[in-house]
């Protein structure tokens, strides 16, 4: 599967923080019932075990939707799991070491803060970037903020699709507008709400109106 810019309009990014008496498969299909366009499983609480027997189920669910699955970080868990692409921060392993254990055929997404770290990524084979954080968020209370202007040379700078994440939710997406960037990835905008589904579709509504598609 190949990353394209549609794949980023609307990027749901997990934590069972907001379970709520639900399962976090049920809130993944509540999210691609509203239309997120990309999930990403991010559990670092969980060992390699549990990780992958719910990587595997969410992986099979995404590909019911025809939705692409990341795996955060573990990118064993990424290839056992048969998900479409793995996600690595700037401490975690390179680019260019996930792509030789990957192969060509999964996505790898990186999250990139500097136009500088945008061009590494691209250079080292990266299919995608995640910029920011973009706002102050509880999900990362220590993420350092990334101004709408570097979002802008970042888009500019690099021909991969971009998502812009980090204390994003309907109150504040249409500040990105103008800055190329490709969608926005939200994690308790997204599931935190007692209404998921719901919520994913006015999301999705904002995000179309801020990239422009």
């Amino acid at each position: 599967m190949k990353c394209d810019k549609k794949t980023m309009l609307l990027y749901a990014v997990t934590d069972r923080a907001w379970l709520k008496g639900r399962t976090l498969y049920q809130q993944v299909e509540s999210a691609l019932k509203g239309g997120v366009t990309c999930v990403q499983l991010r559990e670092k609480e969980l060992g390699d075990d549990d990780l992958l027997a719910e990587a595997t189920e969410i992986a099979a669910l995404c590909k019911r939707y025809g939705v692409p699955l990341f795996i955060n970080d573990n990118v064993e868990v990424a290839v056992k799991s048969h998900a479409d692409g793995i996600h690595v921060g700037q401490e975690d392993m390179t680019a260019a070491k996930v792509r030789e254990r990957v192969g060509e055929e999964m996505m790898i997404g990186v999250s990139v803060h500097t136009v500088k770290e945008a061009l590494d990524a691209v250079k080292a084979g990266a299919d995608c970037l995640g910029v920011g954080a973009m706002f102050s968020t509880p999900t990362k209370a220590d993420a350092e903020i990334v101004s709408t202007e570097t979002l802008k040379e970042i888009c500019g700078a690099v021909d991969i699709p971009v998502v812009a994440i980090g204390g994003l939710g309907k109150h504040n997406i249409k500040q990105l507008s103008g800055t190329g960037v490709d969608g926005i990835a939200l994690v308790s905008a997204i599931f935190s709400a007692d209404d998921i589904e719901s919520e994913c579709r006015e999301l999705r509504r904002l995000s179309e109106e801020m990239t422009g598609v």
